[in-house]
């Protein structure tokens, strides 16, 4: 469950998985300037596009959550640098392997007439 008013953000390109919660941590401090104690949640990809890893401090300890898709592979902008700055509903598609970019119904409503 992701807390209301917290921000997300993905890394673009790919991130080393090797890395636990501090050298992602680091990666925020260092290479994005950011303060990855703020209470953002800071998402990276994998270079197969099949592992993601999001890290998170809640004021009291950091958290490590990690994603791998057995199908398809997750939906990451194309440039090599920088964040995205997500909602939550697009992180859930991106989570579900879903096209976060353009998200697509299943369905069409019926006008009320």
């Amino acid at each position: 469950m992701i807390p209301s008013g917290a921000r997300v953000w993905i890394a673009m390109g790919h991130t080393d998985m090797r890395r636990g919660m501090q050298g992602l941590a680091a990666m925020v401090q260092q290479h994005f300037t950011k303060d990855p104690f703020a209470g953002d949640l800071w998402v990276f990809r994998g270079r197969s596009g099949t592992l993601v890893k999001i890290i998170w401090h809640d004021g009291v300890g950091m958290s490590l959550y990690a994603k791998r898709l057995e199908k398809g592979r997750f939906i990451w902008p194309s440039a090599r640098d920088g964040v995205v700055s997500l909602t939550s509903s697009q992180l859930a598609c991106l989570l579900d392997g879903i096209d976060w970019r353009n998200p697509q119904y299943s369905w069409r409503p019926q006008s009320a007439g």
